[in-house]
Order: structure tokens, then C-alpha cells, then sequence
């Protein structure tokens, strides 16, 4: 066998088998809970499919992450347990590394960037108790796995990976297990949520090997397009800049092993905006009750982009999570009306005379106009003096008719939504 022959052999894929993944499942029966596999009455009537919905944000710590994190720590020897465990993350692994210390009586030490959210980090000392310390440090995950990694060598624990080691892909691979022994009818179609892509790898690989002819579609959000673009490039690429606002699926880099197996079990990956990922938060909380985190919707937000495809189709969509702080609506909401066209911002250049801003307030708003954000300083050196203000419309219409209204009265004004170096420095 040649030099070249025997590199390619070597880092040949090997997938989880269905074996190693039901071993999984043996290992996690007492620990986490078998979710729910839900038909969905209003999903499937507008899309006119049978819509599941794997209900994973009813997991004991409110992911699936629980599965993975378990699954490796309570497969390590006595030795490696005698050593401790360490991990680095700001949300859901680190509450599933810490609930498994507490179940196996371990110790555990979780790398928290400084600015995470002080509820998260009171989450992870819940489900942890005495069990685990939580390190503050850094201003970014980036910091905070630097310095995991340094305690892990210095105290030769073990690294728990939130996504790239075989054992937690067996155990995330269990969610596909439990769907296929409920489910009634045969799955056309899989949807799954892709960060550092643990879960898609496991979920199809379990799938691949019993349900093999279900396209399995891999869902990230538009910000953060790691998989996308490295199955695009044939190799894993580091992205340079994501949008951090889906924190469960935005990574700037996935993993080796669960790159090579999606490349090889994934029949598509597609992005969605976080904008529409925010709308369909609203609607999931208004219509069904239900409340999910930014990743635990990706799948949800997708199946319009499938709309015609799915049609008499059976599709169930992996929830992967609802570890969402109810602080973040707001920006929700700001986020889902910028999306769907129904709020805007502006520079409008206002002329420096008396009543002209009556006049754009009688003349030229609409009677359902509503104006939600207004700064204004005159200038008396200029003849016209430009105001930042924030509109909400009924429909995408009523602004196109209000730009029509602008123009006729010879107002400038500069979209800002479509500026983001504006956006972000003014809102």
C-alpha cells in the first residue's frame, strides 16, 4: 500500500454506528428525559404536511446537550473521572457538563467568557451544586477556551468537547434514536439545527443507517454559515466574523469530525435570517406556547424556504433548545419587525424652518404610522437638520407609500436598517 493510500484510509469517515449510538442510549436512560415527539395541528396545516416537532427544550436542562456531555463523561475510566473534567462554553454545554458532574458525583471546572449573562451562570452552578467551579474569565469564548485548555493541561483533567468527539455525537445521536421508535409514519424529510455540528452528526448518522432514504437538511443561521461554507470549500473553514445573536448554532469554526460526517450523510445545509429565526420565536410563544431559544427555532423558521416541497410530506424538525432569557425580547421583537419590513430607521433631513415638522407629521405620516424613536438637535448654521427617527407600519405598503409622500415634499432621508456601521452606533 502506498504512502498516499494508507493517509487516505486513515482519515477515512467513520460514522457512529447504530450500535455505539444505542449504548449511548442505555447509558443515558436514567438520566435524561425521553422527549416528546409532537405533531404540530398548526404547522401542518399551513405548510399541509405532517409537521413533528422533537421537543428537546423539555430536556432536563433544557437542551439536548445534556446527551453528548453525559454520554463522554460517564464513559471515561475511574482514573479520568479521579482527574476531573473541564469545559469551555456560555450556554447549554456547560449546563449539561455540569448536571452530569452532579450525576456522577465528579468534579467539574466550566471556562464562562466574563460578559455571559448572570443567569446562565446561575443555571450552571444549579445543576452543578457543590460539584463544579465556574471560571469567569476573558471577554470572549475564544478566551475562555484559551484559558480551559491551559487548567486542562496543567492539571491533566479532561477536555470535554461541546461538539467534536465521538462520544458526545453518539450521544446526541440518541435524539434520532427516539424519534424513529415513535414516529408512525416514514420521515421524508429531517430537519436539524447545525452549530458545531455534534448534533447533526449524530442524528444522521442514526438516520442514514435505519431511515435511509429521509433527506436529512442541516439549518444555520445566515450570520454564522461555518458548515455551509466549508462543505462549499471541501475543507473546514474558520470564519473571520459571525453574528453571535443565535448563540446555540453560531460557531466560527465547526468541527473535523462532525465536518466529514455531515459532508457525508447531510443531503443539503441552508441558511436562515436571524431576523425571520426572531419572527418565528413570536410566533411559536403566541400561537403554541412554546419558548424556544434562537437555535431551538432554526428548524421551525426553515420549512418556508420548503414550502412547495413538503407538501403531503412527513417532516419532523429537531427543537433543539429553550435556554432563552426573557430579557433578550425585546430585541426580538426590534429584530423580527426589521426583518418582516414593519419598522424602520432614518436620517431625515428636516429644513430648518418653523412647522416643518408638524408639516411632516400632518402631511406626510400615515394614520397608522407610528413613530417609536425620535432625535433631533437643531442646527441653526444649516438649512437643514438631520433627525434620527424610528417608524413602525402596518405593512411593507404603508412605507412605500410614506416614501412616495417624502418625495413629493422634497424630504431626504437615508434608510438606516440597510446601513449597519449606522445601525449599530445609533440603536
Amino acid at each position: 500500500m502506498t504512502k498516499e493510500a494508507t493517509i487516505e484510509k486513515e482519515q477515512k469517515v467513520v460514522l457512529p454506528s447504530v450500535e455505539s449510538i444505542v449504548k449511548a442510549q442505555m447509558r443515558l436512560r436514567d438520566t435524561v428525559t425521553k422527549t416528546p415527539l409532537m405533531y404540530n395541528l398548526n404547522l401542518s396545516k399551513e405548510y399541509e404536511a405532517k409537521v413533528y416537532l422533537k421537543r428537546e427544550d423539555l430536556q432536563v436542562v433544557r437542551s439536548y446537550k445534556i446527551r453528548g456531555a453525559y454520554n463522554k463523561i460517564s464513559s471515561l475510566t475511574e482514573e479520568e473521572m479521579s482527574r476531573g473534567v473541564v469545559c469551555a462554553s456560555a450556554g447549554n454545554h456547560a449546563q449539561g457538563v455540569a448536571y452530569a458532574c452532579q450525576k456522577l458525583n465528579i468534579k467539574g471546572v466550566i471556562f464562562m467568557p466574563s460578559p455571559t449573562p448572570s443567569q446562565k451562570v446561575r443555571q450552571v452552578r444549579m445543576f452543578g451544586q457543590q460539584h463544579v467551579e465556574v471560571v469567569l474569565t476573558g471577554d470572549t469564548f475564544d478566551d475562555a477556551y484559551a484559558a480551559a485548555m491551559d487548567y486542562t493541561e496543567a492539571h491533566h483533567s479532561v477536555f470535554i468537547h461541546p461538539f467534536d468527539d465521538p462520544k458526545v455525537i453518539e450521544g446526541q445521536g440518541t435524539v434520532g434514536m427516539e424519534i424513529l421508535e415513535e414516529v408512525t409514519d416514514e420521515v421524508d424529510y429531517l430537519l436539524v439545527p447545525i452549530g458545531g455540528g455534534g448534533l447533526a452528526a449524530g442524528v444522521g448518522s442514526y438516520f442514514k443507517q435505519i431511515s435511509p432514504k429521509t433527506k436529512i437538511i442541516g439549518i444555520e443561521p445566515e450570520g454564522a454559515p461555518a458548515m455551509k461554507l466549508s462543505l462549499e470549500k471541501g475543507t473546514v473553514v474558520t470564519l473571520g466574523k459571525i453574528d453571535k445573536f443565535v448563540d446555540g448554532a453560531a460557531v466560527q469554526r465547526v468541527g473535523e469530525n462532525t465536518f466529514e460526517i455531515c459532508r457525508e450523510l447531510l443531503d443539503e445545509v441552508i441558511t436562515v435570517p436571524e431576523g425571520k429565526v426572531c419572527s418565528t420565536i413570536l410566533k411559536l410563544y403566541n400561537e403554541e406556547a412554546i419558548v424556544v431559544e434562537p437555535a431551538g427555532a432554526l428548524t421551525i423558521a426553515a420549512l418556508d424556504l420548503y414550502r412547495n416541497t413538503l407538501k403531503g410530506k412527513s417532516v419532523v424538525c429537531v427543537v433543539s433548545g429553550s435556554n432563552n432569557d426573557i430579557t433578550r425580547m425585546e430585541e426580538i421583537k426590534e429584530r423580527s419587525l426589521l426583518y418582516e419590513g414593519l419598522k424602520y430607521y432614518m436620517l431625515v433631513r428636516f429644513p430648518q424652518r418653523a412647522g416643518a415638522l408638524k408639516d411632516f407629521l400632518v402631511n406626510v405620516l400615515g394614520p397608522k404610522d407610528d413613530i417609536v424613536h425620535f432625535e433631533y438637535t437643531k442646527k441653526t448654521n444649516r438649512e437643514k437638520g438631520p433627525a434620527l427617527v424610528g417608524l413602525e407600519v402596518e405593512s411593507k405598503e404603508d412605507f412605500q407609500a410614506l416614501q412616495q409622500r417624502m418625495q413629493e415634499k422634497g424630504i431626504q432621508a437615508e434608510l438606516v436598517n440597510e446601513r449597519s456601521d449606522l445601525f449599530s452606533f445609533f440603536i
